[in-house]
């Protein structure tokens, strides 16, 4: 079988809720990414022969086939087709997986994955919320309710449950917060994130547009301190999390470029990464966010690797209780995690969250002459993509 390779990575960076970015259309927003990846790695832009995007809000502007509409918003020819995927937060990650896949089995030669969302124009569960309010019922089927009877399925609760169980206190949860923060300034300051960022036009929420760029993730807090998190509200009466020690809403678009060995030579691009493993896992619903460690687990052992055989990771930050279970239970190194801070600070824009994280895996993992990188990230339903990348 064909291997998969990366050959170009970009993302935007990060807008808050009604913030830098909240101007764009989330299809013209991807549309950008599109274009960067072509530009980036100097290809026909007709020699990419599927676009695959993830976006978990897939209703109003997000609607109707985003990956679709964003290349018919990009400079990508009418023949370059498009498909949307949402496995929730791991959409786009899961848009590598299938991208690698295609290319691998040798069907296509070069496949761009991506994801976008714009958690300001298309609320977070807006899916759910307008047809319930519209009388059109409800997800939660009653051959679910059969099995999980008087379950509320909620990531909020499922981040508290694995708090309880894995004795991760508010105090533990507020010091993880402060250093993703901390992570994320360093690197902001030491132009770390210059090479994977594209610079797109601030658009505000009112339609203005100064003609600036957009090009430091907006979620960062430069003067952030432990006791302004830890003042915070907590999200639940007696529990352990708030708002600071969660990701943030977060608007974003995010791609990568992946060829195989004969896109490689006809292309005439470089590759940045080799996809080494991947694989995907479903776990306990109702906890829902813990399936990262199992997944991780059986994921190493499938590659025949050691958590120690990483040399960098990147575990989405949806709450700080989820990537300190993680390195608790796996007995992982925290000098390896999300070394230039993650959701907590730079935002979750959902479904783009996969391959911005990948991009910036890629990115550090060369800044830093590093050869193994593993990405995973706990997704609603109680699942977890692991993909673990070879830097070249």
């Amino acid at each position: 079988m064909a291997e998969a390779y990366i050959v170009a990575a970009a993302r935007t960076a990060g807008g808050r809720r009604g913030g830098k970015l909240a101007g764009w259309h989330p299809a013209d927003l991807a549309a950008q990414v599109l274009d960067a990846l072509v530009a980036k790695s100097g290809i026909d832009p007709a020699a990419v022969e599927d676009v695959i995007l993830g976006c978990v809000s897939q209703v109003g502007e997000q609607a109707s086939n985003v990956a679709r509409n964003a290349v018919l918003a990009s400079k990508l020819p009418e023949s370059v087709p498009g498909t949307s995927v949402d496995r929730q937060c791991g959409s786009s990650q899961q848009a590598l997986h299938f991208a690698a896949q295609a290319v691998m089995a040798g069907s296509m030669d070069a496949v761009i994955a991506g994801g976008v969302e714009s958690m300001t124009r298309v609320p977070m569960f807006t899916p759910n919320a307008l047809p319930a309010k519209a009388g059109l019922g409800t997800y939660a089927s009653p051959g679910m309710q059969r099995r999980y009877p008087g379950v509320e399925f909620s990531q909020f609760v499922g981040a508290e449950m694995i708090a309880k169980k894995y004795g991760i206190d508010k105090d533990a949860l507020d010091h993880y917060a402060l250093e993703s923060h901390k992570r994320a300034i360093a690197a902001t300051r030491e132009g770390l994130f210059k090479d994977e960022i594209l610079a797109v036009e601030i658009r505000l929420a009112d339609g203005s547009a100064s003609g600036e760029m957009h090009t430091i993730d907006e979620g960062i807090r430069f003067d952030a301190t432990l006791e302004a998190i830890a003042g915070v509200k907590l999200i639940a009466e007696g529990g352990r999390c708030t708002a600071a020690t969660a990701s943030q809403i977060c608007d974003g678009a995010s791609g990568l470029l992946v060829v195989n060995e004969r896109g490689l030579k006809s292309l005439g691009v470089k590759p940045l990464a080799r996809i080494h493993h991947m694989s995907v896992l479903g776990h306990d619903p109702v906890i829902m966010l813990e399936a990262p460690i199992p997944a991780t687990a059986r994921a190493l052992k499938k590659a025949g690797m050691k958590i120690e055989d990483i040399d960098l990771y990147e575990v989405n930050e949806a709450f700080a209780p989820v990537p300190l279970a993680w390195l608790q239970t796996l007995g992982a190194d925290p000098a390896k995690l999300n070394v230039n801070g993650g959701a907590i600070a730079l935002g979750h824009p959902l479904g783009a969250s996969g391959t911005k994280l990948m991009t910036t895996l890629i990115h550090a993992l060369g800044q830093r002459g590093k050869r193994y990188g593993l990405q995973t990230m706990c997704e609603g339903g109680g699942m977890a993509n692991v993909t673990i990348i070879e830097r070249l």
